[in-house]
């Protein structure tokens, strides 16, 4: 498929002594019920890394070790312990690889849009106040100190779906031809997905640290759904994925209205549909390959090779896609 990243939500054995084969570069996860021990206990953090990088690397290109996934959307009192454990469970492993002489994995921490209390417009950009001095601030703090990248989970299908008529679908499937301004600013947007990164620039910029760059950790469209989740269908997601890959590799980068210009890494989620998930029918239908491995819609992952004659995409069954 020619990708040139590739995210694990764990360390896997068997998939990083294959990916030693491939030039990908690979981000690896610490599960969310790791982090506590981590964050206590720097052998613990020193075992992580003996076990889950150091038989592999550097065979396998591991270039992101991301400690747990969208840990600050749990919002119960083990939740909230883990909120407190997430910024030394990320030093404590900064300090393991030190120890190893290893210095080209970044570690960061994917988190939800739900980190933000106010996303639109983007300038009003701002984190929760639950989370934003106690967490955010020490984060971010890391991050820029180490040089790292700040990793966010990012779905213009969610506001788009909850609030379609009054956000356009084109406006959400980066087709580009519309666009709303800023009134603070007085910058342009013509895509969902660059007002609710700028939201997060603007938020970071709020704590002072306004140079900090994104990766997006995860991204993409339901290709399928439950009869009343609109827009969930393969003609949509093709859409959405396409223009995402021409926006992110385009050469030089695009970047964002409030910064233009900075590639931003992305990650489409997910390789594959998974058919045994639980939950509403879009829960199993964010795939670019059906679960054989065969491709639902084509796709070309390098943004180098416009697709000529694609296969014609099913009809969609929900309204809101044209």
């Amino acid at each position: 498929m020619k990708a040139g990243l590739v995210k694990l939500y764990d360390a896997n054995p068997e998939i990083l002594r294959l990916l030693s084969t491939t030039k990908l570069k690979v981000s690896i996860m610490i599960p969310n019920n790791e982090i506590a021990g981590i964050a206590t206990n720097q052998s613990m953090a020193d075992e992580w890394v003996r076990n889950n990088v150091l038989p592999y690397y550097p065979k396998t290109l591991i270039r992101y070790l991301l400690v747990g996934n969208e840990v600050l959307s749990y919002n119960s009192e083990q939740g909230h312990q883990m909120w407190n454990d997430l910024v030394p469970a990320m030093r404590n492993i900064e300090r393991s690889l030190k120890g190893q002489n290893i210095r080209d994995i970044k570690i960061g921490t994917p988190l939800a849009m739900d980190v933000l209390q106010s996303t639109f417009p983007p300038s009003s950009g701002t984190f929760r106040p639950d989370v934003r001095d106690s967490v955010m601030a020490p984060m971010l703090k890391f991050l820029n100190r180490t040089k790292s990248f700040f990793f966010i989970d990012i779905y213009p299908y969610f506001p788009w779906s909850q609030n379609p008529h009054n956000i356009s679908i084109d406006f959400a499937l980066l087709r580009g031809n519309s666009s709303i301004r800023d009134p603070a600013t007085g910058l342009l947007y013509t895509n969902l997905l660059d007002q609710m990164l700028d939201s997060l620039i603007f938020a970071m910029s709020k704590l002072g640290y306004p140079n900090i760059n994104l990766v997006v950790s995860e991204t993409g469209w339901p290709n399928s759904g439950d009869e009343e989740e609109l827009g969930a269908n393969t003609f949509n997601a093709a859409t959405y994925n396409r223009n995402l890959i021409l926006k992110m590799s385009t050469k030089p980068p695009i970047g964002t209205p409030a910064r233009p210009g900075v590639a931003i890494p992305t990650f489409i989620f997910s390789l594959f549909d998974e058919n045994q998930k639980p939950g509403s029918g879009t829960e199993r239908h964010w795939g670019l390959l059906h679960p054989d491995g065969t491709p639902i819609y084509d796709i070309d992952l390098t943004g180098k090779h416009p697709i000529t004659n694609p296969a014609p995409l099913p009809a969609p069954k929900s309204q809101f896609t044209v």
